[in-house]
């Protein structure tokens, strides 16, 4: 049994900047294309996806309904990440209200 919690610390130590990138837009698809064989990355990595899908849907909902739509949008996912980022350095991974519901959906 403590050979899983030394695995899982390695698992963080190693992943931790790729976790944190998971965070940041685009750059979400670094993690989930070189690092998904770390549970820690993937988990993060994946709810990093649907927040930046969250980003361009919100990107196209204000051509049709105005800027106050994509700065809400902008507004809601900077926290999200910055809570992302902040759990990633703390080493724990959390699971986002309906972010992390939609997240363990996706296969990859």
């Amino acid at each position: 049994m403590v050979n899983s919690g030394k695995n899982s610390e390695r698992l963080v130590a190693e992943g931790k900047i790729y976790a944190v990138l998971a965070y940041l837009s685009i750059l979400c698809i670094i993690p989930l294309v070189f690092k998904k064989e770390n549970s820690f990355v993937l988990a993060h990595g994946k709810q990093g996806l649907v927040i930046f899908v969250g980003q361009v849907i919100f990107f196209v909902a204000s051509i049709v309904f105005g800027e106050g739509v994509l700065r809400f949008g902008l507004f809601i996912s900077g926290v999200l990440s910055l809570w992302g980022i902040f759990e990633v350095l703390q080493g724990r991974h959390v699971k986002m209200p309906v972010i992390s519901e939609i997240a363990d959906k996706i296969t990859l």
